[in-house]
């Protein structure tokens, strides 16, 4: 048997997850919310855990969780979130799954992963290499990230201890490499894709 946990925040979507796992009679399956999931110690015994990848910026998703769960990761995602699937990529994922995927190639990859090697959905290759990509500096990425949670020129120069000015060019660079119309439109290209 292969003992497979299920991560997502979504409860409806988690569920269906179980279920469809289900269907393949070697996998023992379970579920649990990334911010509400049992402290590490009470995680019973896992071979595989998939994950969907839109939960990556949740604290079961971080950067520790190879390290804290094994790499033995299957992470469910789409080729319009390159971002997400590089950080999936980067931070040892062994298995990249299309959620536009026919329902038996997430059943291959949790069986694929369990024997360590890795599963990469042909869908998102192109995807993941364009994660690679990504045009923005991390303190261009820096200052849209502040600016997406709604602070001013004033503050994100304060925090990150530049010029108002300097802040200001940041932000028009960052503008023209993702190529927006605005600060509102590069914030939203840059989520979309999943590089914040």
């Amino acid at each position: 048997m292969v003992r497979t946990v299920v991560v997502h925040d979504e409860e409806l979507l988690r569920s269906a997850l179980v279920q469809l796992l289900r269907a393949d009679a070697a996998l023992e399956v379970s579920s649990m919310s990334p911010g509400a999931g049992p402290p590490d110690r009470d995680v019973p015994p896992t071979d595989v855990w998939v994950v969907d990848g839109d939960c990556l910026q949740g604290q079961a998703h971080d950067a520790s969780f190879p390290a804290r769960r094994g790499d033995r990761l299957v992470v469910l995602t789409t080729a319009k979130r390159p971002g997400i699937l590089r950080r999936a990529f980067d931070g040892g994922a062994l298995g990249l799954v299309d959620k536009n995927a026919p329902a038996d190639r997430l059943i291959t990859a949790v069986h694929t992963v369990a024997k360590g090697e890795r599963f990469l959905d042909q869908a998102l290759t192109v995807a993941l290499l364009e994660g690679a990509e990504m045009p923005l500096t991390t303190r261009e990425l820096s200052v849209l990230s502040l600016a997406s949670q709604g602070a001013p020129m004033a503050e994100i120069a304060a925090r990150l201890h530049l010029s108002r000015g300097t802040v200001r060019n940041y932000m028009a660079t960052a503008i023209r490499k993702v190529g927006a119309r605005n600060r509102v439109d590069a914030i939203r290209i840059v989520q979309n894709a999943g590089w914040t």
